[in-house]
């Protein structure tokens, strides 16, 4: 470390003299330092997926990087998870108090506001660390599909399609060159699947990809079984192969 960073990397409420906060840079590097996770917005709902590498003995039955806030929401997230599990239940917990105060849906972006500002919070006081995780919040919304960012920092961003996590860079050059407003929900899905296999080691099963779908027409949050990932994966490896990406 450069003499003039020793010592403002040890609270997050004190600014390096060239005005950055090392704690919360930290936290965004756990970010990149996680498993892919990928939101596409379509012309038909939304659709988020992400890897989760299991040991050989553990059950994954249940997904661990991916979670329902609302029947008409869900989450990816990349980092450090037990993070992330507490986000969602915040958000859980905003979404059913909105619902109960003003009878109707929550919007995503009120939601993505809502963490953005708790993550804000967390990069100004002390005895507090700043989230080590990035959530990707997708929903619909008066038929509406919504897709957002939000990381350590505070940040909430509107997207079309993103990344976060290991490999992102690259997953999200990829997304940028192929994404087409007009794509359906299975083409995107075959999207998300390319670019993760795109970003992980393992470039033959489909153990380690887990997925989740909002459709327009019904508004709600579906996980998305193991044979339609297969059949998914399977399109992305012919229609992308990961020697010409």
């Amino acid at each position: 470390m450069l003499p003039a960073q020793q010592g403002y990397d040890r609270a997050i409420t004190v600014f390096s003299p060239d005005g950055r906060l090392y704690q919360v840079e930290y936290a965004i590097e756990t970010v990149r330092r996680g498993t892919i996770a990928v939101g596409i917005k379509c012309k038909d709902g939304i659709v988020i997926a992400v890897e989760e590498k299991a040991r050989k003995l553990q059950i994954s039955d249940v997904a661990q990087k991916i979670f329902q806030i609302d029947d008409h929401v869900g989450v990816a997230a990349a980092g450090y998870i037990p993070d992330a599990r507490s986000q969602v239940d915040n958000a859980r917990f905003f979404s059913q108090s909105n619902k109960m105060i003003y009878d109707e849906s929550v919007e995503v972006e009120t939601i993505a506001k809502h963490l953005a500002d708790q993550c804000q919070q967390y990069t100004q006081y002390a005895g507090v660390r700043p989230y080590g995780v990035a959530l990707i919040l997708g929903g619909v919304v008066n038929d509406k599909p919504e897709l957002f960012l939000t990381d350590p920092s505070g940040t909430f961003i509107s997207y079309d399609a993103i990344a976060i996590g290991s490999g992102s860079d690259q997953v999200t050059d990829f997304l940028e060159k192929t994404y087409k407003d007009d794509l359906s929900i299975d083409d995107a899905s075959i999207l998300a699947a390319a670019g993760i296999y795109m970003s992980s080691d393992e470039k033959e099963s489909l153990s380690h990809i887990r997925m989740a779908h909002i459709k327009t027409d019904t508004g709600l949050y579906q996980l998305v079984n193991e044979e339609q990932i297969a059949n998914y994966a399977k399109t992305a490896k012919e229609k992308y192969p990961h020697d010409k990406n």
